[in-house]
This record gives C-alpha cells, structure tokens and sequence, in this order.
C-alpha cells in the first residue's frame, strides 16, 4: 500500500487507475460510504460535515462521483482546475489542515480493499495511494496559499475567531438573517461579495459542529451577516432561527468561495435562484446597485410563496433604487409550478452571462436545459449548497 512519501504518477500508475474506471462507476458509492463510516468513526473529524448529508447518501455520492471523474482525467488534470479550487475553497472554511489527510488516506484505501475484496489488488492499492496524494499535494498547496492570503489581508486571521450574534432579522417566514461582531472589535476582511464563512458553533445539548453560510452583507470591515433556512427538524438551522441564539458566542474562519462577480463585466448578467439560493447573489446585487454602475440586471427568484421569499422587498427596493437597471421577475411555484429553463430563458436577455443557486434538482434542471434555450454553457455559473452532486451528469 502506497504512503504519504509515495506520490508519483507514472504512464504504469495512471493505467491502473483508468483500469478501475468500471469498478468505481459500480460500486463508488459503496466505497465512500464505507469510507466515511471509517472516517468519522473519529468525533473530531466528525463535527466537520453535516450529517444529514450522510444520512441522505448527499456526501457519499458527491465523493463518488468526484473519486470517478478524478480517474478518467487522471492523465488530464488541468480540466478539473474548477473542481479542485471549490474543495480547497471549502476546506480552507472548514480549517482543514495537511495533518487530516493521511486519516482520509487510510479510509478511503480501506473502503476500496474492504468493498473490491480480492479485485483490491495490491498494484491497485498502490496505485489509488499514489494518486491520492497526488491531488493531496495539489490541495494542501493551494489552500496553503489561501491561509497565508487571509493572514496578511487587512483584517485578516487564520484559525477560527470568535465573533458574537449581536442581532436577528426575519427575511421571510423561514429565514433568519444574523449579524455578526467579533467578540475583539478589531476589524475583519472585507468580504468578496458571494463569498461564505465557515461557522464552528456549540448548540446546547447537541455539542460543536461546523458549516458553511453565504455572507449577505454588503462588503464593511466591521462584521459579517448570514441567513439561514429553517430547515424542518434541523437542530442547527432551528436553533439559528431562534432568538436563543442572540448573544451567544460562535467562530468563524475567514471568508471563503469563488463564487463571486469577475473584475471586468461584460454584457448584461442574470442571477436565477430558487429558495435560499438567493443568499450568495444578495451581495452581488448590493454592489451591483452601486452609482457607478450601468450593467443591466435581471433577478429572476424562484419560491414557493411569497410568504417564504428571502429577501424579496430588499429585491424590489434595489429595483426601485436603480430605476428599474436591476429587473426582478418572481415566479411562486404554489402558484404556478416549477419553471422549466425555456421558461426562465425567456426572462434573460441576449447576450447574458448567468449565476445560478438553488436546489440539487432545480440547479441540474437549469444548467442542462439553459444551454438548449439559448443560454450557452460557457455563460454559466452556479453555486451548490452542501455537496456537489454533479447537476451536470
């Protein structure tokens, strides 16, 4: 079995691994649920994850699927360019730090000879060591580069830093905005618009665990606002929505996510989001209402009431602000059903470039079907809440 010391990835190596292709696309999932079930065996390693991604298969399969497209471009790297900067994103918000891989090493390669049986060879263990630390390597060194970034930035830290709920707002009836201090009333970095925090939070009677909220906050050096969905039966979204809450102490790691508005814009922009997807557009929105700006805008909010549509009167007053430059089209699906892309690409004008955030099922509907409708593939971008169940297999 290969070791950390073990990360070169010859034309024999790569082979090996393209020769599992079929054995991943069989039985992955059972290898990274079997994996996870070793890895947070550990309950340290377990406050990191959400577990009713777990409990949904959400984690599993995602890995699954990230395992498999890692072995059929194996010898081809450069396209998972975008992949590999989301999870470096994500585990720079969850402080994931180069001492936790060699404890993914050893379940991961555990699952693999535990569900192959026999078929785990140990060419084939060796091989999948190797191209384990291969991308290993390429993680740690870029989130390296994104701990030492937030460290000299004005207003920066590394770690986690202790900020307090200073203040709760109801953006609907199921969402919750909270505003948050830091506990040392120094200054913060002044978020990218889009952006998230990670949040490490100890919620009475259920003990620490970690996740990740979008900032909704225009960019200030003073402190961050998150909105949170009160999910049903969900300990941490039910506690967040309450006013226990208020006052209380949380961490926070440094602001995180490329999901964000590029330096030089081009052409008209669409942000299409469905429920609580509209919370990483939100500040996006803010900046793009600024004076100095005429890049025409059209929202198009997917909800299921107006009762439940985050952020819909702050939608129609940065409207009103822009003298209509920012568009909204709100479309209740109570009222009208689920929109189909041909429907949401007649809201959009040509030549726009779009953002997108929602749900697993609305986000794969949106970003398969858009391009057919006329919006082409290269001008989209979207967001996934949790983990990246693939909306474009």
């Amino acid at each position: 079995m290969s070791t950390s010391a073990d990360r070169s990835l010859t034309p024999d190596i790569i082979a090996i691994i393209k020769a599992t292709i079929p054995a991943l696309e069989a039985h992955g999932v059972a290898i990274t649920s079997e994996m996870y079930r070793r890895l947070l065996a550990d309950p340290t390693i377990a406050e990191m994850f959400d577990p009713t991604h777990q409990s949904t298969g959400m984690q599993p399969r995602a890995l699954a699927m990230a395992v498999l497209a890692y072995a059929k471009n194996i010898d081809n790297l450069g396209v998972l360019g975008g992949a590999v900067e989301r999870i470096a994103q994500k585990h720079v918000s969850l402080e994931i730090q180069p001492e936790h891989y060699p404890h993914v090493a050893t379940a991961l390669l555990d699952a693999i000879s535990v569900v192959l049986g026999d078929a785990a060879t140990p060419e084939i263990l060796d091989a999948w060591g190797r191209a384990y630390w291969a991308l290993a390597d390429i993680l740690i060194g870029r989130e390296h580069q994104l701990y030492d970034s937030s460290a000299h930035t004005e207003g920066g830290w590394t770690g986690w830093r202790a900020f307090r709920i200073a203040r709760a707002t109801a953006e609907c009836a199921t969402v919750t905005s909270l505003e948050l201090e830091p506990v040392d009333g120094k200054p913060v970095i002044s978020a990218v618009p889009g952006q998230y925090l990670g949040v490490d939070l100890d919620i009475p009677g259920h003990g620490r665990t970690r996740r990740n909220y979008s900032i909704t906050s225009s960019p200030n050096r003073t402190g961050y606002r998150i909105s949170v969905r009160h999910v049903q039966n969900g300990v941490v979204s039910g506690w967040l929505n309450s006013n226990a809450c208020v006052g209380t102490e949380l961490l926070l790691s440094p602001p995180a996510g490329n999901f964000v508005l590029p330096e030089k814009i081009e052409g008209p922009l669409g942000f299409i989001c469905a429920g609580i997807g509209i919370t990483p557009m939100i500040g996006m929105l803010e900046t793009l209402a600024g004076p100095d700006i005429t890049t025409p805008v059209q929202v198009v909010q997917v909800a299921h009431s107006t009762e439940t549509a985050p952020f819909a009167a702050r939608l129609a007053e940065l409207s009103h602000n822009t003298a209509g430059r920012i568009q909204v089209v709100t479309r209740l699906t109570s009222e009208d059903g689920h929109p189909t892309a041909a429907w949401v690409a007649e809201q959009l004008p040509d030549g726009v470039s779009a953002y997108l955030c929602g749900p697993t099922g609305f986000m794969r509907d949106m970003v398969q079907g858009l391009p057919g409708a006329g919006v082409p593939a290269n001008r989209l971008r979207y967001e996934t809440f949790g983990p990246d169940t693939g909306v474009t297999d």
